[in-house]
This record gives C-alpha cells, sequence and structure tokens, in this order.
C-alpha cells in the first residue's frame, strides 16, 4: 500500500500541513528574513517583468552580433526614450483628465446621490420582481464594494513599497539581462545523469511558462485598452483616457480585470447620460468577445491552458490571502506549480515504464 500514488500524495500533503504548522510557530524567528524578502520581492518581481519584456530584442540584437554591454545599453535607452515620450504625448492630456475629475468630484458624488435617492424614494411604483433585483442588487454592490475597497487599498500599499524600494529595480534588471542564462547551469550543476536532464528541462519549461504569461498578458492588455479607448472615443464617453489607463493595468488580471475596469466606467457614463450605460456596455463586450476569441487564443495559444473557472477561483483566493499582489502572482504562480506537478507525473510514468521494462 505505501507503493501507491494516493498514499504516497496523501503522507506528502500531511507533511506539507505539518510543516507549514510548524513555520507559523516559530514565526517570530523568520519574520525579520520575511521582513527582508518582501523588500526585496517588490523591485525583483518589476524587474523580472521589465526583463521579460526586453528579452526579445535583447535575442535579436545578439542575433547581429551585438555584445552582451552593448544590448543593455540599447535597451537601457530604449527604455528611457520610450519613457519620455509616453510621458510627453500622453502625460498632458492625463493631467487634465485627473484634474477635470478631482474638480468635478463633488459633483460627481452629488449626482450619484440625488440619482439614488430619486430610486429609492419611487420604488414603490415598480414591479415587487424590480424592487427584488434591486435589493439584490445593493447587497452584491456591497460585498464587492468591500472586496474593491480592500484591494485598492492593498494596491496602494504596495505601490507605496514600491516606490521606496525603486531603486533596486535597476539593478534586478540589468543582471537579469547580464546573467539570466547562467541560473539554469548553476542549479543544474548539483544533479548528475537523469536527474540534471529532468531539472534542466523542468527549468526550461517553467521559463517558457513565465515568459509567454508576461509577455502575452501585458500584450493583450495594450491591445484590449486600444480597442476600449477607440470605442469610448466613438460613443463621447468622458475621461476616456484616464478609463483606458485604469483598464490597462486591471486588463492584466485575467477574466476578473476587465471587470474591474468595467465599473468606474459604466458609473462615469451613467452619470454622463443614462443611455450612455448601454453604449458603455456594448463597447465591454465586444472587447471581451475580440480578446475571448481571437486576441488571447492567438497570443497566448495552449501554453498555459487554464479553465476559466480555475483562474476566477484562484485569483478570489490570492485575492483574500495576499492582496493585490497576491491577484497578479496567482496565475503565473499556478501556471509554474502546474508545470513543476506535471514534469514529476511524466518522469515517475518514465522511471515505472524503464523498470516494467527492465522485468
Amino acid at each position: 500500500m505505501t507503493r501507491k500514488v494516493w498514499f504516497q500524495f496523501g503522507v506528502g500533503i500531511l507533511l506539507t500541513l505539518l510543516i507549514i504548522k510548524y513555520f507559523i510557530e516559530i514565526n517570530w524567528i523568520l519574520e525579520p528574513l520575511l521582513i527582508i524578502a518582501k523588500t526585496i520581492f517588490v523591485p525583483l518581481l518589476l524587474g523580472a517583468v521589465l526583463f521579460y519584456i526586453t528579452e526579445p530584442i535583447q535575442r535579436v540584437l545578439e542575433k547581429y552580433r551585438v555584445p552582451r554591454w552593448g544590448s543593455i545599453l540599447l535597451i537601457l535607452i530604449s527604455a528611457v526614450g520610450a519613457i519620455w515620450l509616453f510621458l510627453s504625448f500622453i502625460g498632458p492630456p492625463v493631467g487634465h483628465q485627473v484634474d477635470k475629475l478631482a474638480k468635478n468630484t463633488p459633483t460627481i458624488a452629488k449626482e450619484i446621490t440625488n440619482r439614488t435617492e430619486y430610486i429609492l424614494q419611487h420604488r414603490e411604483d415598480l414591479p415587487p420582481q424590480v424592487n427584488e433585483a434591486i435589493d439584490k442588487a445593493a447587497n452584491s454592490v456591497q460585498s464587492i464594494a468591500v472586496v474593491f475597497g480592500k484591494l485598492i487599498v492593498s494596491f496602494f500599499q504596495s505601490v507605496l513599497q514600491a516606490t521606496f524600494t525603486l531603486i533596486l529595480v535597476p539593478f534586478f534588471f540589468i543582471f537579469m539581462l547580464k546573467d539570466h542564462e547562467k541560473l539554469s547551469p548553476f542549479v543544474c550543476k548539483f544533479f548528475t545523469g537523469e536527474k540534471k536532464a529532468w531539472v534542466q528541462k523542468t527549468l526550461g519549461d517553467m521559463n517558457t511558462v513565465l515568459r509567454t504569461y508576461i509577455q502575452g498578458q501585458l500584450l493583450i492588455s495594450f491591445l484590449l485598452a486600444v480597442i476600449m479607448y477607440i470605442g469610448y472615443l466613438i460613443i463621447g464617453l468622458e475621461y476616456a483616457l484616464l478609463l483606458v489607463i485604469f483598464a490597462f493595468f486591471m486588463n492584466v488580471i485575467p477574466f476578473i480585470g476587465p471587470w474591474i475596469a468595467f465599473i468606474p466606467a459604466l458609473i462615469i457614463g451613467f452619470l454622463q447620460d443614462p443611455m450612455m450605460v448601454i453604449w458603455v456596455s456594448l463597447v465591454t463586450l465586444i472587447a471581451q468577445q475580440t480578446d475571448s476569441n481571437l486576441i488571447t487564443p492567438n497570443v497566448m495559444g495552449k501554453t498555459l491552458d487554464i479553465h476559466p473557472l480555475t483562474v476566477i477561483t484562484i485569483i478570489l483566493a490570492a485575492g483574500n490571502i495576499a492582496g493585490f499582489f497576491g491577484i497578479l502572482l496567482a496565475i503565473p504562480g499556478y501556471a509554474v506549480g502546474k508545470v513543476i506537478i506535471s514534469n514529476i507525473y511524466e518522469r515517475r510514468k518514465e522511471i515505472k515504464l524503464a523498470a516494467t521494462k527492465s522485468v
């Protein structure tokens, strides 16, 4: 019985839970290490994202015999230039819309209050089914607002922490560009034979999954933002650029992100003109259908192959456990874990097959 996969898997789970339990009990010993890890984590994460964005450029440059230091220098100059161009062209209109929104915030808040009071005052004229739907919607909105509020607070806290450690980002980024090929040989040198080949393959698969996810998700977010911006301009929605920039960052979160971005656009549209709600919803629907049927299948392909229900479950759980950064890391973390488990399963099959043939 001890050789059965289910028995070994169960023992593994029990041992993992025991390890977690004892780690929690000695938390006071590990707390300084956790503080150091959290301080390093944010710039390391940002550096990794920048690396995976620019790694294809480095590959192309070095294909044409540009030396490593030259490719790094060209990438850094290009990055600074791109940021300067972005701030030069996008910064002024964004600043204008932010100022306009700040000035109109009291008016917007008053308008929301007036319209809410009007609906509540005339509820007795509505059919019972509509009143019941309003109650359910109000309860759902309150629940969503609480969760969304926690995520926003967590997001700004994370941004503040990242700002304090931002100086470390270029160092991690440069060293990843310089020495990224050395990680796999460094890890593999502790193994020999078939184990070494398996570790090398697993590391390569993990790198492929992370590269595909980060590059693909950013490209998808950009394309969705362009589609939404064009749609918002066509329907004449106010604060279109500001809403699209917010949508770009939210679209990085698969499935749930676009609906989070939809909420402020819906509110702005409703206050601008109640009919605008229909047009905003239509633009969002077109963007989502284009993403689901055209963009994501062609950008991501079958590399991740994660069911939408699994994605939503993982994101919601990660958001409650670790806040905004938990949401960002949930899917790539799950994808990496899936790669490791799949490779372990395939390795076990190979070992069993070899043992059967030897007998």
